[in-house]
């Protein structure tokens, strides 16, 4: 599978961050550090980086492999 979007939705400040390209760093908008959420990597990879309170839904895309079409 590959990578369409790499984003994620911070359910303490409500913020969608997306990070579009490699060592596109981007964090919400979290005073308390403990709260805060990261995504990295654009459509490369993907990378998390949180505090210890965080909390988030994962609104990452992926496209599906050829191979995978022939299971249906």
């Amino acid at each position: 599978m590959g990578l369409l979007k790499n984003a994620v939705r911070c359910d303490h400040c409500n913020i969608v961050i997306e990070s579009t390209h490699r060592h596109d760093f981007k964090s919400c908008l979290c005073d308390d550090e403990e709260k805060q959420i990261f995504v990295d990597g654009g459509l490369d990879y993907k990378r998390r980086l949180f505090g210890s309170k965080a909390s988030w839904k994962d609104l990452s895309e992926y496209s599906r492999d050829d191979e995978d079409d022939n299971d249906l």
